[in-house]
């Protein structure tokens, strides 16, 4: 071994040891006639102590290290004079009498500090570097620990972990396939699995009532923050059970991981919510409920009243926020180019103030009374010293932007804390939504969601408003996971394909292996899905899922350290029987 011990080990009763550590320079100062090098491993930091009264030679050579530079360190341990707080190890250092030098290392392109001057490029280009950081490294002990008690409290819980296969049927519903050529039957391709959907529904039917996986799925859509092409989820499946009994089994164990991350024990249970009224008062299936500012309508109040813009709109909707009557003609301003942004999409922004003398003062006023905008804030419930915002134009466009400006608010008035937690369970999602584009029906989940029992009379004469046995569990604003009870019954299968426009045909080609497993006895089923990457950041405290995957994607899916993806020779396109087609140019 190069060490006896780690450099996050030793402590004060280890004083007079001797002892050989072996990590990285974290950094050197030179004082004269000492030199301290902070030496670094996975497991912390200890001080070690050169003396050039007592080694001069020894002394000189540690000053010509360089950072990064990985050394073997021998010495004793001793109480350090000016102890450091912020250090397990700060009450000691080690009395260096050899070190070797294991491997120099180049000048690093940025610090290896937790506020590193690295920019986000820079850094994914040298990932290997990056993550020595200590605040990647607990993301990714974070990251260890949390797998490791989900499968404890799943095998507790009588869930088998399966693996399922990686290379499986393209089955294009949903997100874009990564394909896979296949060598051996020219022509033909595997994808990688969006999800183990179909394979997990046939290990219900194989008689394997309790299933988990944490699987890697790929996706190849556009990214953000809280998305990868390459993603992993904490993937399970029952039989025999309805709603309750998989929404109660997974919020058991949301409430266990929480309970032994952070310490926080949810008691009640988890708050639950439609999806209508979550589209309706927050204008997002994945409400954030740290904070209020529920959507208030006041479309009857300003109709016909002369103002076009809410005249001729679907919906007036608006939020009060509380105590921000203060806010000046420039932060109003800003609030309407925030709206104004193309993410958002707005044309624009009304705001009324509550003074606190009860006057009423609005971007507005020549076209409303005070009596007029009094009913606006008696509507929404605005006391003194209240702003009121308002949006309008088309229903659902107008409920999305001014989710867009609730949660712009929450973050300027300090109102989403990342270490408060505001979990629930959204239900009853349509099961279908429509596509003015293509003229169809599309799954609002996937085909084999099963609907609502109670709605099943409704699928040929009224389908939009057939609800799904649907569930999603929301965390802070973000989807965590979601899951559904399934279809089993063969003939429904059928039903749903052709409600969703497949051929006979096609849904035997597609999905026809699924099809026939159920006419051999499919029980009653149904499971969830987590976003553990998702998971891991939200309990890190993290907004994006980045820094808690040891290699991931940049937003234009490349790996900039491998350098993928990447052309391939031509000998191996002329195996797999391919021929490429370059893309045209684009013209000025």
């Amino acid at each position: 071994m190069y060490r006896s011990n780690t450099c996050g080990e030793l402590r004060l009763a280890d004083a007079g040891r001797q002892v050989t550590l072996a990590g990285w320079v974290q950094r050197i100062r030179n004082m004269g006639g000492m030199t301290f090098i902070d030496l670094r491993d996975r497991y912390g930091i200890t001080q070690i102590v050169f003396n050039h009264e007592t080694d001069a030679e020894l002394c000189d050579r540690a000053n010509k290290l360089g950072r990064e530079f990985v050394l073997q360190v021998t010495g004793q341990v001793n109480e350090r004079y000016s102890k450091n707080k912020h250090l397990p190890t700060g009450d000691i250092e080690i009395i260096a009498n050899d070190f070797k030098i294991l491997n120099t290392s180049k000048t690093p392109p940025f610090t290896i500090e937790e506020d590193t001057d690295g920019g986000d490029d820079l850094r994914m280009r040298y990932r290997y570097m990056d993550l020595r950081r200590p605040n990647l490294l607990r993301n990714l002990e974070l990251r260890h620990r949390m797998a490791f008690e989900i499968r404890r409290y799943l095998d507790e819980h009588g869930f088998l972990e399966i693996e399922t296969p990686i290379l499986v049927k393209s089955t294009p519903e949903g997100a874009r396939d990564f394909v896979v050529p296949s060598r051996m039957n020219p022509g033909e391709f595997y994808a990688l699995p969006q999800s183990p959907q179909l394979f997990k529904q046939l290990l219900m039917v194989s008689g394997y009532d309790r299933y988990f996986q944490i699987a890697k799925c790929f996706r190849d859509e556009d990214l953000r923050s809280d998305r990868q092409p390459e993603f992993t989820q904490i993937d399970c499946e029952m039989s025999f059970v309805e709603q309750e009994d998989v929404i109660q089994m997974f919020e058991g164990l949301v409430k266990h991981i929480f309970k032994y991350v952070k310490g926080i024990d949810f008691t009640e249970p988890f708050r639950r919510m439609t999806w209508n009224d979550a589209m309706r008062l927050y204008g997002s299936d994945k409400p954030d409920l740290r904070f209020g500012m529920p959507f208030v309508e006041i479309t009857d109040l300003v109709k016909d009243k002369g103002f076009k813009v809410m005249d001729d709109a679907e919906l007036t909707v608006g939020i009060c926020a509380h105590g921000c009557a203060a806010y000046t003609r420039k932060q109003l301003d800003q609030l309407t180019d925030f709206v104004k942004r193309p993410q958002t999409g707005a044309k624009g922004l009304v705001w009324v103030k509550v003074e606190d003398n009860g006057a009423i003062k609005s971007s507005v006023g020549k076209f409303f009374t005070e009596e007029q905008l009094k009913e606006w804030a008696d509507r929404l419930g605005a006391r003194p010293g209240d702003l009121m915002l308002f949006l309008s134009g088309d229903a659902m466009k107008t409920r999305r932007q001014l989710c867009d400006l609730r949660l712009e608010m929450g973050d300027r008035l300090g109102l989403r804390p990342k270490d408060k937690f505001a979990p629930l369970w959204v239900v009853d999602f349509p099961l279908f939504e429509w596509d003015d584009e293509t003229q169809r029906y599309y799954a609002m989940h996937h085909p084999f969601t099963s609907p609502n029992p109670d709605d099943i009379p409704l699928l040929h004469s009224d389908t939009g408003k057939v609800r799904a046995t649907a569930y999603d569990i929301v965390v802070n604003g973000t989807e965590l996971g979601g899951g559904s009870i399934r279809i089993h019954d063969s003939k429904l299968q059928d039903t749903m394909f052709e409600l969703l426009g497949f051929t006979p045909e096609r849904a035997h080609e597609q999905f026809g292996f699924l099809m026939d497993a159920f006419r051999f006895g499919a029980p009653p089923h149904g499971g969830l899905a987590l976003g553990f990457d998702r998971f891991v950041s939200i309990l890190a405290g993290l907004d994006s899922i980045r820094d808690v995957i040891a290699f991931p994607k940049n937003n234009s899916g490349r790996d900039t350290m491998n350098e993928s993806p990447s052309p391939i020779d031509q000998s191996q396109l002329d195996e797999l029987h391919l021929q490429l087609v370059q893309p045209e140019k684009k013209q000025d």
